[in-house]
């Protein structure tokens, strides 16, 4: 008598992510289609999601669309059972526009292009400290945003003031007005003066209020950051908003990226080939994270003006090509990792200056 023993197949989940519903998509080893079924974004929706996946067998890994907004309580849910989770961006354009459009199509998009490895980034797992300063930081930005428009608006109504209101404001900073009128005394706001002063003191205490609740966030953004990357604040003009982008980019689990090359590709800060014909050069990559950009640009920026390595770095790739213009993008140049080609150059010819730590640290 010959006993068989049954081995079970290994899926590949695909999951188009939406506000209320998910729909996903099972491959067996092969690519072929096992089943398509749709779920709530609830919590016992992702249970029955994942305990459907399982009736095919062992769930290898999950595609999942939008791991950062709809499908981040998903991606959550699924981490904690321990399945491997491939975020997908987007689904084929050119199989999309052959296959047409529809939530099931998406899904089986996604759950092939997590099995083919085309898409082969493992999901943030959001469970850290990052997490923390993220959210954090989107509060600091509204926050920031709103006590700008404040400013503003006040400075627009000084301009239309009478002199012996626009005297009294006279050489201040913008946290001296704001200040300044918040403690405006208004005896009857139904006058000119008076509507005029009591609408400058409204937008001044708007003011002073929100840039108080910037500082309680920017100590507990500090705090989290000393705490998760202590050496990241110690570097040369890096503060707490630039370090918290950069955090943000790299995630809770930075194990993702294999190579500070990685990392800058993330930031839109490498080399790409742009070559054509017996030319070779590079160009910058224009895709990544839009706000680490931002932020090694402003770090950047400020030690061309404070740093003295950085300062002398400046002078000396200026000096070695009197043809340079000065407006060239140098901070394109500074902010590139170590140990990558910068655009018409050899690898060879490189002096960079590199602050960052290492991301295996983060």
């Amino acid at each position: 008598m010959t006993t068989m023993t049954e081995t079970r197949a290994r899926i590949t989940g695909g999951v188009d992510t939406h506000r209320d519903v998910h729909v996903a998509a099972a491959l067996d080893e092969r690519g072929a289609l096992l089943g398509t079924a749709e779920f709530d974004a609830t919590t016992s929706g992702y249970r029955n999601l994942l305990d459907w996946l399982e009736a095919f067998g062992d769930v290898g890994l999950v595609g999942v669309e939008g791991t950062g907004t709809y499908g981040a309580g998903l991606t959550r849910h699924l981490h904690d059972a321990g399945v491997t989770v491939i975020e997908v961006d987007r689904p084929n354009r050119q199989r999309r526009r052959r296959a047409g459009k529809s939530d099931t199509t998406d899904a089986v998009s996604t759950a092939r292009a997590a099995l083919s490895g085309e898409a082969s980034t493992a999901a943030k797992t959001r469970d850290g400290n990052v997490e923390k300063i993220r959210v954090l930081r989107i509060a600091r930005r509204s926050i920031v945003r709103e006590r700008v428009r404040a400013i503003n608006a006040l400075r627009a109504l000084i301009v239309t003031a009478p002199p012996e209101v626009r005297d009294q404001l006279k050489g201040l900073t913008a946290i001296g007005v704001s200040q300044a009128v918040a403690r405006f005394r208004v005896a009857d706001p139904t006058t000119e003066i008076g509507a005029l002063k009591y609408a400058m003191r409204s937008l001044g205490r708007r003011a002073e209020t929100l840039r108080a609740e910037a500082k309680d966030l920017n100590a507990l953004l500090r705090t989290l950051i000393d705490d998760t990357a202590p050496e990241l604040l110690a570097r040369p003009n890096i503060g707490v908003d630039a370090a918290g982008a950069l955090l943000v980019a790299a995630g809770d689990n930075p194990e993702r990226m294999r190579s500070e090359a990685s990392f800058a590709k993330l930031c839109a800060a490498a080399p790409m080939e742009a070559s054509s014909g017996m030319v070779t050069r590079h160009r910058l990559s224009r895709a990544g994270n839009r706000e680490a950009n931002a932020a090694l640009f402003t770090i950047i920026i400020n030690r061309m003006g404070r740093d003295p390595r950085t300062r002398a770095y400046v002078t000396r790739r200026r000096a070695g090509n009197p043809l340079q213009p000065r407006d060239h993008p140098m901070p394109q140049a500074l902010r590139r990792p170590r140990g990558l080609p910068t655009p018409h150059q050899r690898l060879d010819d490189i002096e960079e200056l590199h602050y960052f730590p290492a991301t295996a640290r983060w």
